[in-house]
């Protein structure tokens, strides 16, 4: 199993990718979820204000920091992937690279208006104001600049504790299965 993690302003995003040997078939999946009922009315339209302080909110919490990583990643994947197989080009290709990631590095900002819209759509003026105070505080700056840390040693826990739940719940269902009659 192969464990990628992602941190959003203070929330860890984990997503997981089984690998599956050639003798074993891809588990069809336990349940179809329904998607959460829609509300019946729609919220209302955030003011300018509550958008310009969702998106402090996005700066602050350091929501943003993730969204400019993408960039640099990006144009990196574009030069291996080219220079891969034309590695003639690399000295075209930086130079190329270069010239468009200020306009790339712009686009940032689309994103981090989007979150606002989003955040802005989600939280009350007032709820705003309170994650505000919180991320220009002491303690959430500190919080802020602990999460690379953070995340770093929670992804090496997440890692060790999902190989050992895959291997605990793989081992449940053959017994389970094998008392229905069924060895897999």
């Amino acid at each position: 199993m192969f464990l990628r993690a992602a941190f959003f302003g203070g929330v860890v995003v984990l997503s997981a990718s089984f690998a599956h040997s050639a003798e074993r078939r891809p588990a069809a999946p336990a349940a179809a979820v329904a998607p959460p009922a829609a509300s019946a009315a729609a919220p209302p339209a955030a003011s300018p204000a509550q958008i310009a302080l969702a998106r402090a909110v996005i700066v602050d919490s350091g929501i943003s920091s993730s969204f400019q990583l993408i960039i640099p990643q990006y144009l990196e994947q574009i030069a291996l992937s080219v220079t891969r197989t034309r590695p003639e080009l690399v000295a075209d290709l930086n130079l190329v690279l270069a010239d468009v990631r200020p306009d790339f590095d712009k686009k940032v900002d689309e994103m981090i208006d989007s979150a606002a819209h989003l955040y802005a759509q989600r939280l009350t003026q007032k709820e705003l104001e309170d994650v505000s105070a919180f991320f220009k505080s002491a303690s959430g700056r500190k919080y802020v600049g602990s999460q690379p840390f953070l995340m770093n040693d929670m992804f090496v826990a997440m890692q060790a504790w999902s190989q050992k739940i895959s291997v605990d719940m793989m081992s449940r269902v053959r017994e389970e299965m094998r008392k229905k009659g069924h060895e897999l």
